[in-house]
């Protein structure tokens, strides 16, 4: 086995080269482990969450808005025209501040509808809008 290189003259000399390959080959090894783990460990997180009394806060039932793709607009089972949807909205917002607006919308609603809905409903100021969607 040999350690080194032959000069010209033959003599043995030490290799000054170093080889990385075996220092490579540690290092991706490491890598995989901490790409395997670091999920695991993010999700074992312990906290100690401090305890309270009292009622628990439940979010009022979202007021509900379907945009169909006739151009038509309902809440629950009544076809709405603009201005009763405008009364609509804004005895809600002045009911309950914090309201959820849930909008269920065709896929081909025209987006000038869903646009004009979300003006109305922060004009009445109504913040908190959610859309509801398939999982695809």
């Amino acid at each position: 086995m040999s350690t080194g290189l032959f000069d010209a003259d033959g003599e043995d000399r030490p290799l000054a080269e170093i080889n990385v390959t075996p220092l490579v080959d540690v290092m991706l090894v490491l890598l995989v482990i901490f790409i395997i783990l670091a999920p695991a460990m993010a999700n074992s997180l312990k906290v100690s969450l401090p305890r309270a009394t009292g009622e628990s806060v439940l979010p009022s039932s979202p007021l509900t808005v379907v945009l169909r793709a006739d151009g038509s607009t309902w809440i629950g089972e009544e076809p709405l025209e603009s201005t009763v949807l405008a009364e609509r909205l804004r005895t809600a917002a002045l009911r309950d501040p914090d309201i959820l607006l849930r909008i269920d919308g065709d896929g081909a609603v025209p987006y000038q509808n869903v646009a004009q809905l979300l003006s109305m409903a922060q004009g009445h100021g109504i913040h908190k809008i959610a859309f509801t969607t398939k999982a695809p």
